[in-house]
């Protein structure tokens, strides 16, 4: 099996925060989709069952992997033993279809979902509020390790940890337990730079969402004070090589520290407006030519 495979979300075809994008879209559809393009498995969205035999029954006919999965957490307001309890089932579903990480998104006072200018975004005001989250979270992480998962915080627009600020923050406070979820599109639009928040985290990214960006719209989502979903309604992610990034350059950067896992195509888009099949088959394209080019080399 290759150290990198590339896998999707299905958001590409159906939106859970955002239901009228692609809301009518079964399952089935995004999975054979998919398939027929070329990609190895595929992350949860809320169409998929509940439960770890379903999920399993649900990719087996179609030959696909379980990548990971979205878990909306609130660690922020809960204990540990509070977030332990929540994320148990969750973390069983993963680990028995195989899935190594899961994708853990902190939810709590997030304004992601919500027509609120991301400029309002909750935050962590003192060093106290920051240690103790940093504390319940590699506590958290040590958890779901045991459990053979581990835990990858996804950096997300509207939460806590939004900019490449935050995210040296959260790795210096955390233990190595608590892996990080490398998004190139929340990273540009967070403020970052994306090969250089990559190459200083590179010993904590355990997983990998290639998203890319519209720099002219995140610009206007930028001036004109946008939430998030105003970002993904008018098009400011998109798939790799339909945007501005530079992917070439950050799977190098990958490649040369031996990173083994999933690459996520993953763009928050109105499917009417962006047709799933086209460019989910656009970013899969993209990212298989970069990897061959470079495994002939």
């Amino acid at each position: 099996m290759p150290a990198i495979r590339i896998g999707i979300n299905p958001i590409s075809w159906s939106n859970d925060d955002l239901p009228s994008l692609g809301g009518e879209t079964p399952l089935s559809t995004a999975l054979s989709e998919g398939k027929e393009i070329g990609y190895e498995g595929f992350e949860l969205n809320g169409k998929f069952p509940k439960n770890a035999e379903g999920v399993g029954d649900v990719l087996r006919p179609y030959e696909l992997a379980l990548v990971s999965g979205w878990y909306s957490s609130r660690l922020a307001r809960r204990s540990v033993a509070e977030e332990i309890d929540a994320i148990g089932s969750h973390v069983e579903l993963l680990a028995k279809n195989g899935a190594k990480v899961l994708v853990y998104g902190e939810v709590a006072d997030s304004i992601q979902g919500q027509r609120i200018p991301l400029v309002e975004r909750p935050r962590f005001h003192t060093e106290q509020a920051w240690q103790e989250y940093a504390d319940k979270l590699t506590e958290l992480a040590r958890f779901t390790l045991s459990q053979g998962v581990r835990l990858a915080y996804h950096h997300h627009m509207g939460a806590y940890v939004e900019s490449p600020a935050d995210i040296d923050k959260l790795m210096a406070l955390t233990g190595s337990e608590v892996g990080l979820l490398f998004d190139s599109g929340h990273c540009y639009m967070g403020g970052g730079e994306p090969l250089h928040v990559l190459r200083k985290h590179i010993e904590r990214i355990c997983h990998v969402h290639f998203k890319d960006v519209r720099k002219p719209v995140v610009q206007l989502a930028r001036n004109n004070l946008w939430s998030f979903p105003d970002c993904i309604i008018n098009g400011t992610f998109t798939v790799p090589g339909d945007g501005d990034i530079d992917f070439a350059a950050l799977l190098d950067v990958l490649l040369a520290n031996d990173y083994h896992g999933w690459l996520v195509v993953e763009a928050e888009q109105d499917p009417a407006v962006a047709p799933s099949y086209v460019y989910a088959k656009k970013g899969y394209d993209t990212l298989r030519a970069l990897l061959d080019e470079r495994v002939a080399l």
